[in-house]
């Protein structure tokens, strides 16, 4: 039996690239011209079909069954798309399927689509089943087509060691009177690429608005419609969207915000005019990808995009009014769970992760993997014996716990609700068991505890200090320092927020007040805007303590790494209403979100 490989190539259409050109004139320097050229290229997608070897039945015993011959069938494509594999036996169609002897009436007449084919028991019958899953399981061929990849592969060359092929199996069963000799057909192997599938406006309901995913293919949650009224103030919903290898940098009012000069971008919760048209048309936002450009943990990468103590990287300051492109954004990924973050060098210069952290000790993620990739603290065993529904509280005077969560002793002092290193995926779990917009809570993160945020053993080595690079963050990034008014130099919070974001405005109480903050209308509102507005992107994600979730969509905590006393450490504070830059003291036990920013950026 001969097995030939056929190809097929779909064209995908045009990209246009305008190019400039400077063209002087060689006989004066006081002379030049200039032109522009355009010049486009039509670019077809790479594809390609390997088959393991032309694999022939021989010496089959008349009465008597083949064994099985496997073929493996590879197929490699840059297409975005993917490819739809068939196969067909004869040179036609899957209707041809006799093996036949040259010369010779007697014929395989009979083809089988049994799964399995290792005891065919009709005479005179050949046939073949395929498996998608390195042979784990086999399925019956019925029909086209045998096989459609998934989309968003970026396979660029045939390596059978990195792909899985399909398995196609071969077998065959003769009877006793069969002529002897050898009988043929051809099996044509066809990758075709799929056309690209083009993205575009999105319609939405009258007096809506709409939150598409944007993407062709691999976002994973839904989104509910918002109720919204032209020239009206709505605050956007956080994102239930996520998309494995990218970072989610906010919403753009255009599908092509990559190409199209007049996009606009939204942080997640951002507090919008409803744009005109909303009441009678409706109004749909696109979710802004940012594709990861490495590790979260790669100095030199994390380098190269934020440069030195504000000095280099090829990441622009980011404007406030959502009018920057994407060159002030790019994203990358942590290596301990492959959660993929944009990143910003925001208005203080620095670099920040501009989504709240996720990580969660689950199988892969666990205390050994965080505590070799944070590098700070080497004697930090992770975020041991995680609980959903009690995140600790503990209504027992005297009851301190260890990290196990057994208790460890008791003290003198109250030391309530110290249960430490302690996180909580309340967020994540919810995400999974609400649909629509009661869902909207992917982009709020995990809750973690302080001692939990520092990566603490210990309560006795911190109980009343400070930290600087050690923290539950990636390697390479830390949390950023708080403090209250005497200590404003070093409140990274108060330098992101007073000095850059409200360009040097301090709070209205600032001189009577240890810990001022921006509050009432205008003050208070405008300032939670902008820390809201892209690219800060901070959110009302709430806070967690007892056993739930408060003020998520109202109000958002963040811990510094600067502790007060003996139970309480500094934390930012934002509310629909008012900011407090990094001055607010929160009890450690409290469930808060983390936002990280590079070290030496």
């Amino acid at each position: 039996m001969r097995l030939l490989a056929t190809l097929s190539i779909v064209s995908l259409g045009g990209i246009f690239v305008p190019l400039g050109g400077l063209f002087i004139s060689p006989y004066s320097s006081a002379l030049s011209y200039q032109d522009s050229v355009d010049v486009e290229f039509t670019f077809n997608p790479s594809i390609s079909v390997t088959v393991s070897g032309d694999l022939v039945i021989e010496n089959l015993a008349p009465g008597s069954s083949s064994d099985s011959n496997i073929i493996d069938v590879s197929v490699a494509t840059n297409n975005i798309s993917g490819y739809v594999l068939t196969a067909t036996t004869g040179n036609t169609s899957h209707a041809n399927t006799d093996l036949t002897k040259s010369g010779i009436e007697n014929k395989f007449s009979s083809v089988a689509t049994n799964a399995d084919l290792s005891s065919i028991t009709t005479d005179n019958t050949w046939g073949y089943s395929f498996s998608n899953n390195a042979g784990s399981s086999w399925t019956n061929y019925s029909g086209l087509p045998l096989y459609t990849a998934e989309t968003g592969k970026e396979l660029v060359s045939v390596d059978t060691n990195t792909l899985t092929p399909i398995k196609f199996k071969i077998a065959a069963k003769a009877s006793t009177n069969q002529p002897t000799g050898t009988y043929t057909n051809v099996i044509n192997f066809i990758a075709v690429a799929n056309p690209e599938p083009e993205l575009g406006p999105v319609g939405c309901a009258a007096g809506k608005i709409c939150y598409q995913p944007n993407a062709f293919s691999g976002v994973v949650g839904t989104m509910g419609e918002q109720t919204a009224t032209d020239g009206n103030t709505v605050m956007l919903l956080a994102s239930n969207f996520s998309r494995t290898g990218y970072g989610f940098a906010g919403w753009s009012d255009v599908y092509d915000y990559n190409t199209n000069a007049n996009a606009h971008f939204y942080g997640p919760q951002e507090s919008i005019t409803v744009p005109t048209g909303t009441t009678a048309n409706g109004t749909s936002l696109y979710a802004v990808w940012v594709k990861s450009e490495g590790s979260l943990q790669d100095t030199n990468k994390v380098t190269s995009l934020c440069g030195t103590n504000g000095v280099g990287g090829s990441l622009i300051t980011a404007p406030t009014d959502g009018t920057a492109n994407l060159t002030s954004v790019s994203a990358l990924t942590d290596q301990r769970d492959n959660q993929t973050y944009a990143i910003a060098r925001l208005a203080d210069n620095k670099c920040w992760m501009i989504e709240n952290l996720r990580l969660e000790n689950t199988a892969t993620t666990g205390a050994t993997n965080i505590a070799l990739s944070q590098g700070y603290n080497p004697s930090f065993t992770g975020l041991a014996n995680p609980e959903s529904a009690n995140f600790s509280n503990s209504t027992t005077a005297n009851s301190l716990y260890s990290i196990d969560g057994s208790t460890e002793n008791t003290i003198s002092g109250d030391y309530r609700g110290f249960r430490f290193p302690r996180y909580n995926n309340f967020n994540t779990q919810q995400r999974a068991e609400t649909p629509a917009i009661n869902a909207n809570t992917y982009s709020y993160g995990n809750y973690y505890t302080w001692h939990a945020a520092i990566a603490d053993t210990t309560l006795y080595s911190t109980y009343n200090q400070s930290v600087t690079n050690t923290s539950i963050c990636p390697t390479g990034w830390r949390l950023p320092k708080g403090g209250d008014k005497s200590n404003e130099a070093n409140n990274e919070f108060w330098s992101l927020i007073v000095d850059g974001i409200n360009g040097g405005i301090k709070p209205a109480n600032y001189d009577s007040s240890t810990t001022p903050y921006y509050t009432g209308t205008p003050e208070g509102k405008d300032a939670s805007t902008k820390l809201r507005s892209y690219p800060n992107n901070f959110l009302h994600s709430g806070d967690f303590g007892a056993s739930s979730a408060y003020d998520r969509g109202s109000r958002g905590f963040y811990w510094s790494s600067t502790a007060i006393d003996f139970y309480r450490s500094y934390s930012l504070y934002l509310g629909s209403s008012g900011v407090d830059p990094g001055t607010t003291n929160n009890s450690r036990d409290s469930g808060q979100s983390i936002r990280c920013t590079a070290i030496g950026s």
